[in-house]
């Protein structure tokens, strides 16, 4: 019974990790959406990529000369595996989710109403998610199954429509944001009491939420550009999702306080871009605030300072492009002060919230088929960062010492672009 007890407890840790494990990049903030802005680093808040700059800075949709529409999408590849390490833990293999490939779709489209004022509208995949342990094994001993057989399924979507102003140099504009998300948890757990095995979660819950994202650019004529960007919070609740996958695991006595909220953060960001005959070099600064958004903030994440650097070359009809991103990882080693919740968020974080990534090296490039019509592409690499987060309080209960976590992303990005 004691050891059934103790696997219970892993279970409930694991399923609350993973209802939020995101397969993104800054966090769980793709670098970038649309193939361009990817291709160079994520850059885009003073450098243009036509009708896909409305998330980035929506005052970049003024370089759009009549009408762009751009569709594609992404193909994220992460490598995400964990490592339990403790004295008390019997043999067991390191835990790797099966979902492995995520579709990300973009489609956006500006228009140019007269020499003052740009209007355009935007559907773009910001994030996904979904882990898949049922072939993973936890305790080959016993046939227990791995991590519980959890399967989660995560979705965000934004959609927004950016207005835009030129006058002369300067650019300025503001884009509502209607956001969709769902989310489903579910996992299997031994119940202690009974013997059976019971099936956990409450079915797929879904939010709307709200926000905006607001711009400025001012071009100085001599091939430098300036630029900076504001997006906002966005709220989302996610009815019973989250309370009721802690509900067991609060009931041994670890204070955790977190609902079912899991608020986008607010972020921030300037940016500068100098061409000269062909060649593009961009350079962009971000913040972005986990610590101030609600679920995030009381998972312990920090915010992060984002910097990223593209370059491109263009000619008559085709570009290249080069970049890198950089930020620090949301997730940290938190401090044990006693009461276990230290102890908990960094088991968490280690093992459902792959958010480690750090480096982003991408290449891209676009060609033209006609003067109407081109295509671009890019590949984002983030290499392999291994971070192991300590869990002194869970030494005795759960036997549990260290969970070690290792994060891994390849993606590719496809995009038509047609300009009328």
């Amino acid at each position: 019974m004691k050891r059934t007890s103790t696997l219970v407890k892993h279970g409930i840790v694991l399923s609350l990790l993973t209802s939020t494990l995101l397969h993104a990049t800054n966090g769980d903030n793709l670098i970038a959406v649309g193939a361009k802005s990817r291709g160079m680093g994520g850059t885009g808040i003073a450098v243009s990529h036509g009708a896909e700059s409305t998330l980035s800075n929506p005052a970049m949709i003024t370089s759009v000369e009549g009408t762009e529409i751009s569709f594609g999408g992404t193909l994220f590849m992460p490598d995400i595996d964990a490592t339990i390490s403790g004295a008390m833990l019997p043999p067991q293999s390191n835990g790797t989710s099966a979902a492995d490939t995520n579709i990300i779709p973009e489609v956006s489209i500006a228009h140019k109403i007269n020499d003052n004022w740009y209007i355009g509208a935007g559907m773009f995949g910001t994030a996904g998610m979904g882990v898949d342990y049922r072939d993973s094994i936890l305790d080959p001993m016993v046939g227990q199954f791995g991590n519980f057989n959890m399967i989660t399924n995560l979705q965000l979507l934004q959609f927004a429509i950016p207005v835009a102003y030129k006058y002369e140099g300067f650019s300025i504009a503001v884009a509502p944001i209607l956001q969709y998300g769902n989310l489903d948890i579910n996992y299997r757990m031994p119940n202690p009491m009974t013997g059976a095995i019971d099936n956990i979660g409450s079915g797929l819950a879904q939010d709307f939420g709200f926000g905006f994202t607001a711009g400025a650019s001012y071009d100085f004529n001599n091939g430098l550009v300036l630029g900076a960007m504001y997006k906002s919070a966005i709220g989302m609740e996610y009815d019973k999702q989250l309370t009721t996958a802690m509900a067991p695991f609060t009931g041994q006595g670890i204070p955790l306080d977190i609902g079912n909220k899991l608020e986008q953060p607010a972020e921030y960001g300037v940016g500068l871009a100098y061409s000269m005959e062909g060649h593009t070099i961009a350079f962009d600064y971000k913040k972005i605030e986990w610590s101030k958004a609600d679920g995030y903030g009381d998972f312990g994440w920090e915010d992060q300072d984002v910097f990223a650097v593209g370059y491109q070359f263009a000619q008559d009809n085709w570009a290249i492009r080069l970049g890198y991103n950089y930020a620090d990882s949301a997730v940290v080693n938190l401090t044990e002060t006693g009461n276990g919740v230290a102890s908990a968020l960094n088991f968490f974080n280690a093992l459902g919230f792959p958010a480690t990534a750090e480096q982003h090296y991408t290449v891209g490039g676009t060609y033209d088929l006609t003067d109407a019509f081109g295509i671009d592409l890019a590949y984002v690499y983030s290499p392999t960062n291994d971070v192991i987060l300590d869990t002194p309080a869970f030494a005795g209960s759960f036997g549990i010492d260290t969970v070690a976590a290792s994060h891994q992303e390849n993606s590719v990005s496809v995009q038509l672009t047609y300009n009328f």
